[in-house]
């Protein structure tokens, strides 16, 4: 799903401008890796998001996860990904049903599958 650059304006395009603004967006050196973890620390004046992958199945390993991408962002960016982030994933839920994040409520045991 993308986002036009007017999406994170929102408020500066609402109040400031009255056209949207095209900003030119160069996708040719991007690279796409797969996260199933991250972590989240920061600053006072950055938020700091690092991802990685979580190779572990059921919780039993110990294995460390490797870190492989970090995002540093202001707090302002953060909050505009914040809102781009609710935004999407309530788009995906409307459209195919609640996520649950919580992995035991997920995981069907096989005496309730038999039943």
């Amino acid at each position: 799903m993308q986002f036009p650059r007017e999406f994170f304006m929102a408020e500066e395009s609402q109040s400031a401008r009255s056209e949207p603004v095209h900003v030119p967006v160069d996708e040719s050196h991007i690279l796409a890796t797969y996260a199933n973890f991250c972590r989240v620390t920061g600053t006072p004046e950055e938020l700091i998001v690092d991802f990685g992958l979580n190779k572990q199945v059921g919780g039993t390993s110990q294995e460390t996860i490797q870190l492989t991408q970090r995002i540093i962002v202001n707090f302002f960016t953060a909050k505009r990904l914040a809102y781009a982030l609710g935004h999407a994933v309530a788009r995906h839920e409307q459209a195919f049903g609640t996520l649950e994040t919580d992995v035991q409520k997920r995981v069907v045991h096989q005496q309730s599958a038999r039943a």
